[in-house]
């Protein structure tokens, strides 16, 4: 098995050091979220609140470093249920792709693996191979337009969406976007027909 390698030995370097860079509780505490999530006990890892968790411990990281760090964990813990690695198989398999493990650090991810590992692994042969993006929450305000590419006249109403969106990988991401109240009431049609016909499957 070939743990993830992203951009090279040289990318995984880079986030082995940022995860290294962490306490053993930080690094206990993203390892928790992406297992919690692999075991089908949340339904995605939330960058936010692992960053709000960090913070309150005094240390922050870049947004992409964060993300960098989930996904390799994410990659990390699917390859080891995939392969069927105990907790010792699986530090093996991180020291051969990178010298820059701490002691600390692996002796975390040994012991989380081995507590969960087997539920990872019962949990990956239940989900079904078609992954699609999952729409988690929504919220949406209505507002008056300065200035908008959408809107003809300045001082029209719009509404604003934000959607929380979980992806295959089990991240979380958010998208933004506005409407003019016309497009959200057929926006909001849609979503009513789609709710009715649902319920008749």
């Amino acid at each position: 098995m070939r743990m993830p390698a992203a951009e090279g030995s040289q990318g995984v370097n880079k986030v082995v050091d940022s995860i290294c860079r962490l306490s053993t509780d930080l690094v206990a505490e993203a390892c928790q979220h992406v297992l919690s999530y692999l075991q089908g006990q949340t339904s995605g890892v939330d960058s936010a609140e692992i960053s709000a968790s960090f913070q309150r411990s005094d240390v922050t990281l870049e947004h992409e470093d964060l993300q960098n760090i989930i996904r390799f964990l994410l990659l990390t813990f699917r390859a080891a249920g995939k392969s069927n690695l105990s907790g010792d198989d699986l530090v093996s398999k991180l020291e051969e792709d990178s010298n820059e493990w701490s002691k600390g650090t692996l002796q975390v991810v040994h012991r989380l693996w081995s507590e969960h590992g087997a539920v990872v692994r019962s949990q990956q042969e239940l989900q079904t191979t078609l992954s699609i993006n999952q729409l988690v929450d929504m919220q949406w305000k209505l507002g008056m337009a300065v200035s908008s590419d959408t809107c003809r006249s300045l001082n029209s109403p719009y509404v604003s969406l934000r959607l929380k969106i979980l992806e295959p990988s089990g991240q979380i991401s958010y998208k933004s976007f506005e409407m003019t109240v016309p497009q959200f009431q057929n926006f909001h049609k849609q979503f009513k027909e789609m709710a009715a016909l649902m319920e008749t499957v």
